[in-house]
């Protein structure tokens, strides 16, 4: 068991990476060993989604999660990994003395910053239809409470924008330079429909961009190596490991239920010595000898 860098260190790394020059890649991990597999690919960070925790819970991603639920999730992630861990929270959870509430759940979870939306409540998946946007000037006190609340001041507040799909692309550049003007560190653009709108909003915002590259959504799959190019400061894929993993569940009781066993899938499941690995065993060796006191087969000493 090594020791990890503090929630300071985490939120510190998360600010030099922002800006770095180079593209931060934050996978979503729907839970912490998930978590674990982003840090061992050598990713700059984590990602927690809201739709992946609702979707996790059986919920539709409507605003039906609460804050405890989301905080609580967020730091078991966070804590997982020595990586930053960047957090969906979705509206701030209520009015703008519950987004500084947030803030502050957020801080002691441990997590390095969120982004907050300008949806009404109850709000919607970003890449569905239907979405409407509160007046500018009330995101306006969103973001500002939330970076009033924080105590530390490198955690990151990132004001997510929806406009794009309901006001147009202008109106949503607007709002994101008046929400950078109330002190976000961050801008997340949601679902621009084509490179030239990504490339419209690095023109005309001057602070670190968020690109999120979901899939079966409004905006094309871009690649890491295109939004560098395009300037942007952070890419998230929120929802892949979660649709990944439940794309081979559902594989699984397939089998199960036509063949009556898992003999036909388990040549595509993780092994006992990666989940192993992951979950590293082995360190804790050194707090307790007779706990770790056996070889794990199809590892070699």
């Amino acid at each position: 068991m090594t020791t990890r860098p503090t929630p300071s260190q985490k939120r510190r790394r998360l600010r030099e990476g922002l800006a770095s020059g180079r593209l931060q890649r934050l996978p979503g991990a729907f839970s912490p060993l998930a978590a674990k597999a982003v840090a061992d690919h050598g990713f700059d960070g984590v990602y927690v989604s809201g739709a992946a925790l609702a979707a996790d819970l059986a919920l539709p991603d409507i605003g039906l999660t609460t804050l405890t639920e989301v905080a609580g999730r967020g730091g078991q992630i966070a804590r997982a990994t020595g990586l930053p861990t960047l957090i969906d929270a979705d509206t701030g959870f209520g009015e703008v003395s519950n987004v500084a509430r947030t803030i502050g759940q957020f801080e002691d979870a441990g997590l390095a910053g969120c982004h907050l939306e300008d949806q009404v409540n109850p709000k919607r998946c970003g890449h569905l239809d239907g979405k409407a946007v509160v007046p500018a000037d009330e995101m306006v006190r969103r973001v500002a409470a939330a970076v009033k609340a924080r105590t530390d001041p490198d955690f990151v507040v990132c004001a997510r924008t929806d406009a794009r799909a309901v006001e147009g692309l202008d109106a949503a550049i607007d709002r994101a330079k008046a929400y950078v003007d109330a002190g976000a560190d961050m801008v997340f653009p949601e679902a621009m429909r084509d490179e030239s709108e990504f490339a419209a909003f690095r023109k005309a915002v001057d602070v670190p961009l968020l690109a999120n590259m979901t899939e079966f959504g409004a905006s094309p799959n871009l690649t890491a190596r295109q939004l560098e190019d395009l300037g942007y400061n952070l890419v998230i894929w929120p929802v892949s490991s979660l649709r990944a993993a439940m794309g081979a569940v559902d594989d699984l009781f397939s089998a199960l239920a036509a063949e009556g066993t898992q003999a036909s899938v388990v040549d595509r499941m993780q092994t006992r010595a990666r989940l192993y690995d992951l979950v590293d065993y082995a360190s804790y060796s050194a707090f307790d000898q007779e706990l770790f006191n056996f070889e794990i087969p199809g590892r070699e000493a």
